[in-house]
């Protein structure tokens, strides 16, 4: 079913997506799988592998046309989309910046984007291709391409797994500087707890395939207060609140 409608937050309602299996028996990923984003928060979907987290993003995207339900995006069918996968998808035969500016309608690809490469540390390798950069650096692109339609709503699918954790921080952080400075409803899938709990307002737990919410956990928090010790205090929190399987 199509999305429908045109309002404010993101709102989800799957009631069911199957897959068939190689030896043609269905396996329901997701069931009865409902819930909203509201506008201008950034939420995580977190659960275990192969809950149906990324399944999801695909029916928002609308890679996945195979399912029972229906969703609406901020801003209606004709709002501006952006997403960042895990891998960053960068044409090997143009600059940094060339796919950056590909990213926007033509009309706009001449727009000042300097503010944009200078908080993600991209100013001084626009001309770079993508030969060129580390997975580090490749990813800044890839969110620097994102950023760069400001979007109505923005989904992230893991954007810093495999990264080591140094290089992974630091992501996190230019994600929440250029997040803030130009703030817009963000959905991202993680399955690494500290990375929700740093970056989201509201964390969506999904149970064990088929996935479906069992509840959600607020950060009410400011960001820059999320130091070491607060941190340890919300995973506790959490985890009293959805404590792990035996």
């Amino acid at each position: 079913m199509r999305p429908v409608g045109a309002v404010a937050p993101l709102r989800v309602d799957i009631a069911e997506k199957t897959f068939r299996s190689a030896e043609g028996v269905p396996i329901a990923a997701l069931r009865n799988l409902s819930f909203d984003v509201r506008q201008g928060e950034f939420a995580c979907l977190f659960g275990p592998s192969g809950c149906g987290k990324t399944t999801t993003l695909r029916i928002l995207l609308g890679l996945e046309r195979d399912f029972t339900g229906s969703f609406q995006l901020p801003g209606g069918k004709d709002a501006r989309v952006a997403a960042v996968f895990q891998e960053p998808i960068l044409l090997p035969w143009r600059t940094v910046e060339q796919n950056v500016r590909l990213a926007l309608p033509r009309q706009e690809r001449g727009r000042a984007l300097d503010a944009l490469f200078e908080t993600l540390g991209l100013a001084g390798m626009r001309t770079l291709y993508p030969a060129e950069l580390s997975l580090g650096l490749a990813r800044r692109a890839a969110l620097a391409r994102a950023f760069a339609t400001e979007p109505a709503v923005l989904f992230l699918d893991e954007p810093f797994v495999s990264l080591d954790e140094r290089t992974a921080q630091r992501l996190r952080q230019l994600l929440l500087s250029v997040w803030s400075a130009r703030p817009t409803t963000a959905l991202m899938v993680t399955h690494n707890l500290r990375e929700a709990l740093m970056l989201s307002d509201r964390i969506i737990v999904l149970s064990e395939r088929p996935g479906h919410v069992l509840g959600t956990f607020d950060i009410r928090l400011p960001r820059e207060r999320r130091g070491p010790q607060v941190m340890e205090d919300l995973i506790r929190s959490f985890e009293e609140k959805f404590p792990r399987p035996d």
